[in-house]
């Protein structure tokens, strides 16, 4: 099974089982990540499971377009503290290929950024 790594807001990692076929928002539910709200239940309608893409990972969590769709980027509007990786976790769904991903909470100020 794929895994990938939450960085939480004090900075340390979670590693985390994530199955293929859940939203990276769902696997954050899964797995007690509280700060992953997802109040609008991953329907494109809120900004409440935003994360930042470790930049290694930018262009695979991309979709087959190549690039953010412009509903995603007006939720993104409302959401705090917005960086280059930003993402909606909803729209990132986990496949094999994405075993390893990395995203950091809001607020976590990671290396990165």
């Amino acid at each position: 099974m794929p895994t990938m790594t939450f960085i939480m807001k004090d900075g340390t990692p979670k590693m985390v089982d994530a199955p293929n076929g859940l939203s990276v928002m769902e696997i954050a539910q899964k797995h007690d990540i509280e700060q992953i709200e997802g109040a609008c239940g991953g329907s494109l309608a809120c900004a409440t499971c935003h994360v930042y893409v470790h930049p290694d990972w930018w262009d695979k969590v991309l979709p087959d377009t190549g690039d953010v769709s412009m509903e995603e980027e007006d939720m993104l509007d409302l959401a705090f503290d917005l960086q280059k990786t930003s993402r909606l976790s909803c729209q990132i769904m986990m496949r094999d290929e994405l075993d390893g991903l990395i995203v950091a909470l809001p607020g976590s100020n990671p290396a990165w950024s």
